[in-house]
């Protein structure tokens, strides 16, 4: 399996070779607050390689002190981007990051105890395809 992902300016591309064993739509304080919304969309894997095919500008990295909580970032425009965990067994690719279509669906919500108290009945609210005029 092969998928090509970017961030959102298009200064940085990737490709991942191989297959994800997991991906969790996670709830945790952190990846709320990372990500501005509900949840991080994560996808894992021990055997999955990360090759960068452009890096026009720079990758950065966070760490949050005396945590395991990375994130990959593009200088330029914020995008979150994979990244290496656990001394390079673990590769993180952000679900969203990815443009060629994905297959696989989540495997689970985890750490749901630090869910938002408005990430609820979600399905019930109304939907629009676009934006609403």
């Amino acid at each position: 399996m092969e998928h090509l992902g970017s961030c959102l300016c298009k200064g940085i591309e990737f490709k991942v070779i191989g297959d994800f064993e997991t991906f969790f739509l996670c709830h945790c304080s952190y990846c709320r607050k990372d990500t501005g919304s509900a949840h991080a969309a994560n996808l894992f894997s021990t055997t999955a390689q990360l090759e960068w095919i452009k890096r026009e500008v720079e990758i950065k990295i966070f760490q949050l002190h005396k945590s395991n909580h990375v994130k990959a970032f593009c200088s330029n425009c914020g995008s979150a981007l994979p990244n290496l965990q656990m001394e390079g067994k673990l590769l993180v690719v952000p679900a969203g990051s990815l443009d060629t279509e994905l297959e696989k669906r989540p495997n689970a919500h985890i750490f749901t105890s630090n869910k938002a108290s408005w990430d609820e009945s979600l399905e019930e609210i109304k939907s629009f395809e676009r934006f609403p005029e």
